[in-house]
């Protein structure tokens, strides 16, 4: 198996793809065009924030089964097309998290205390500390925007400046924290307080220009933003007119709508603004982690399909999903059976599931063995679904506590020019059965090789004619 790698790695992280036997195509510097035809040929791919993996690149790339992402932030991929592709994204969200706190903390206090305009003026051999004054983050406001691990590791440095901190994510519940670490406020309130206001969210249709203008007249005159997460957050025109009119007081920025920043940028000639050229996971032990940790992602899933901090798979807890192999199992037996029985475009699926809790791996497990029969591309966990609604088939899928004979059963109707139903269960924890064949309550052990299912008429005397 071939691994391309288009953006730089460690020496650590190229050795562990080697020593798995797979093939390495090491292309930190490669054209576009050496990039495009590499890929054509490799099952797995592996970026930082450089390379940019477009729809016409991941449909171009025949055999690509992985993507990796050494680091956070994804938007440099487009995920749709690799999940409709049944490509696995996976990234290293935990690796970058004390770097990126680190800078943020960082910036923070480069801004409040005018180190890099002290920098540069004694460099040009000026010495005046009085245009310099700055202020000290003890006793201010912190509001955080985005209470993930970057978020929280934030938090902690911070209170050790004995700042208040206000957090704001709806992701997050107040349970997750002590009383007297930070208090849960809205996003107005947040951005309405804060003294300085830090932001640790991904780049989405929500956040995306989430401060602009107006947002940024909601702070106080006096307080500072920093971005240390994605480009676009903070519009970037808007950031300019407001530190040009003193409407806030600075910003730290480190990522950028579009990246490298242009040399004519507005911002850098910004007033009262300190930036870094996306440093945030910019440290050798970050580097280091985050490349050892990809290529061992990846490795794993090229040779034994194990999956770590993949994106596009609906479910995480794959400890669970081995346990569940005998539903799974039964689930795509069915989705088998089914697919080669019935006829016509398929219209709608039910699916029903009973005394199983954890329905959305059976349902994609059914739905994987189903299509497998009718879609010639590769279809597996990952775009099961996003398949089945291209092909306009509406799903549903239920959990039941009915009380039944079973302990377990999972239950399918797959309409299409007529209603193919089966159902099955798991005895004794590993055995499955058909238990309904047809719409016909039977019990039937599956038997390796090929089944004969032949329906009649129930009339009497045949049998004898």
């Amino acid at each position: 198996m071939k691994v391309l790698v288009s953006d730089p790695i460690t020496e650590s992280g190229l050795t562990i793809l080697r020593n798995g036997g797979l093939e390495v195509h090491y292309l930190p510097e490669g054209s576009n065009e050496e990039i495009i035809s590499v890929s054509k040929d490799v099952h797995g791919w592996i970026i930082r924030s450089g390379t940019k993996i477009l729809e016409n690149f991941i449909e171009g790339a025949e055999n690509l089964q992985v993507i990796g992402r050494a680091g956070v932030g994804v938007d440099n991929i487009d995920i749709p097309a690799a999940t409709r592709k049944g490509v696995v994204v996976m990234n290293t969200p935990d690796v970058n998290t004390i770097s990126a706190a680190e800078h943020t903390v960082g910036l923070m206090l480069a801004l409040s205390r005018n180190i890099p305009r002290g920098h540069s003026r004694m460099r040009k051999g000026q010495w005046n500390r009085h245009s310099l004054v700055g202020s000290e983050l003890r006793n201010k406001t912190l509001g955080i925007i985005g209470l993930g691990k970057i978020g929280r590791e934030v938090m902690k440095r911070c209170r050790s400046f004995n700042m208040k901190i206000l957090g704001y994510d709806p992701y997050v519940t107040e349970d997750q924290f002590q009383l007297d670490e930070l208090e849960f406020v809205d996003l107005d309130a947040l951005v309405e307080k804060a003294d300085y206001i830090t932001l640790h969210v991904p780049i989405t249709d929500y956040t995306r220009n989430l401060f602009d203008y107006e947002m940024l007249c909601k702070m106080k005159p006096s307080a500072r933003i920093v971005n240390v997460a994605r480009g676009g957050i903070i519009n970037e025109s808007d950031l300019v007119r407001a530190l040009k009119d003193e409407t806030i007081s600075g910003a730290a920025i480190d990522v950028y709508a579009t990246e490298p920043l242009d040399k004519n940028s507005p911002l850098i000639k910004a007033p009262k603004i300190v930036l870094t050229p996306h440093l945030g996971a910019s440290t050798s032990e970050a580097k280091e982690g985050v490349s050892v940790t990809i290529c061992e992602q990846v490795r794993d899933y090229l040779l034994d399909e194990n999956l770590t901090n993949a994106l596009n798979i609906p479910f995480n807890d794959f400890v669970k999903l081995k346990e569940m192999q005998p539903v799974l199992s039964l689930a795509e037996l069915l989705g088998s059976i089914q697919a080669q029985m019935v006829s016509g475009a398929i219209k709608s699926i039910t699916l029903e599931c009973y005394g199983i809790d954890e329905i959305k791996p059976i349902s994609l497990s059914f739905l994987k063995s189903l299509l497998q029969e009718r879609v010639p591309s590769r279809i597996n966990y990952i775009n099961a679904e996003t398949v089945a609604k291209e092909l306009g088939i509406e799903l549903t899928v239920q959990y039941s506590t009915t009380e039944l004979n079973f302990s377990n059963l999972i239950s399918t109707s797959v309409v299409a020019n007529s209603t193919i139903r089966f159902g099955g269960s798991i005895f004794d924890g590993k055995y499955p059965r058909l238990v309904n064949v047809l719409g016909h309550e039977m019990d039937v052990t599956p038997q390796e090789g090929t089944m004969l299912f032949v329906e009649n008429n129930d009339v009497p005397g045949v049998i004898g004619q």
